[in-house]
């Protein structure tokens, strides 16, 4: 009985840690505080971060100047394994390793090939995150405020 209660304990603990990843909400992108490298910046995107069934799921819904618009869905696993991405006819996969409570890297993937390489950090108090995206020919710097629930 009491290694049930400790494993239900434990159990509680990871799922709380879990919960506390500041990523976790739906971000809005600021274009004029972003650089993009070569451009042109999209219109408008929307970046949500959600839990479900104990894991953390991602969806960028992107509006470009011509007005196409992508929605991508990946899992936002910090596992270091390469995950599936939909929706998106450049990147198929990502990898997704935490640098610490604010930071990740990820490696974007496309038929097994490395595309490009970013960085996404969240500010300390919350409210503001950056990406940073490099490739061969790509360097963009992406600003995005938090929407306040």
């Amino acid at each position: 009985m009491r290694q049930l209660v400790l494993m239900i304990l434990l159990f509680s603990v990871a799922l709380a840690m879990q919960a506390a990843d500041p990523v976790v909400g739906t971000w809005h992108l600021v274009v004029e505080k972003s650089r993009y490298d070569p451009g042109p910046a999209p219109v408008n995107q929307t970046r949500i971060y959600r839990e479900e069934n104990g894991e953390l799921k991602a969806e960028v819904i992107t509006v470009e100047k011509n007005g196409n618009s992508t929605t991508v869905y990946y899992p936002a696993n910090y596992d270091g394994k390469v995950h599936p991405v939909s929706g998106s006819p450049d990147t198929d996969g990502i990898l997704m390793k935490k640098v610490d409570d604010n930071t990740a890297t990820s490696t974007l993937t496309h038929a097994g090939h490395t595309i490009g390489t970013a960085r996404r950090q969240v500010a300390e108090d919350g409210k503001t995150m950056t990406i940073t995206f490099k490739s061969s020919d790509v360097n963009n710097v992406a600003f995005y405020e938090k929407e306040q629930e």
